[in-house]
């Protein structure tokens, strides 16, 4: 699973879901936007940033970082990236590190680097196994969770957000966003399991009656045709499904999904 794609596309549907995360921040998730920046003389990007848009010079610019796998270099590369992009576009406004890890124990910490930063109020590490959740805790925060969350718990939890997405939202695209990132979070985390096993984990007779199935697994493209099938894949790498999971949901050959993955990578940069 690219976690890191899943949690990009949530700040994108749902960009108050940081500000859940940071329990106590006082900034307003609606002046904020959340995006990509481009450092250009030196060919790399910052693919979650959160840029405010009310004017305040006082309001902070975040820079988002998750990571679900341990990196030695994780640190050398964030803060490399972060002081890089203040030389190159000199924002007016005070910057913030978030770095989200599943557990404490992913976290890979350089001795001797780093700890002066680390300690300081401007760098948050979110570890989500810590984060406590009750019926009355932020949406946004329950919805990550549900990342995290054991085989045993999931199917619960998942179908509790359904059902409290399709009570609290009215029908709109946000609400089959959000719909669609759970059933997303579902096939993510149980790959190996039948479109029927996962319907029944969501509580839907059927996984076809889903938004994800409908927009990936169509009709016209489970009656075998390839190109059908080739163009559900940018959608699925979009959504941060990795090339083994779209290989075997669509019964293409990896190599197939590969070529296509890499269409996709080079259309979208």
């Amino acid at each position: 699973m690219k976690t890191d794609s899943l949690f990009y596309r949530l700040f994108q549907i749902r960009p108050q879901l940081l500000f859940e995360l940071l329990s106590g921040s006082p900034q307003p998730a609606s002046s904020y936007q959340f995006t990509s920046v481009e450092v250009k003389q030196l060919a790399f990007r910052l693919d979650g940033v959160f840029l405010p848009q009310n004017g305040d010079r006082n309001a902070p610019f975040y820079v988002v970082e998750v990571q679900f796998q341990p990196d030695e270099e994780l640190y050398y590369r964030v803060f490399a990236e972060l002081f890089l992009y203040l030389r190159q576009y000199q924002p007016p406004h005070p910057w913030r590190v978030v770095v989200i890890y599943p557990r404490r124990s992913v976290e890979r910490l350089v001795e001797g680097q780093f700890e002066d930063l680390l300690n300081l109020n401007r760098v948050t590490r979110i570890y989500l196994e810590e984060l406590e959740t009750t019926e009355s805790s932020a949406f946004g925060v329950r919805l990550v969770k549900l990342i995290i969350a054991s085989e045993i718990e999931v199917s619960q939890q998942a179908r509790s957000l359904l059902q409290q997405t399709q009570a609290e939202i009215m029908p709109s695209k946000l609400q089959d966003d959000i719909i669609d990132v759970i059933e997303s979070i579902m096939v993510y985390k149980f790959p190996q399991k039948s479109r029927q096993e996962i319907a029944t984990m969501l509580g839907v007779e059927d996984l076809k009656q889903t938004r994800f199935y409908q927009e990936v697994f169509a009709e016209g493209k489970q009656e075998g045709k390839q190109e059908g099938k080739q163009e559900a894949v940018s959608r699925m790498v979009a959504s941060g499904v990795d090339l083994e999971t779209i290989a075997q949901w669509l019964d293409l050959p990896l190599e197939i999904v590969r070529e296509e993955a890499q269409k996709h990578q080079n259309s979208s940069s």
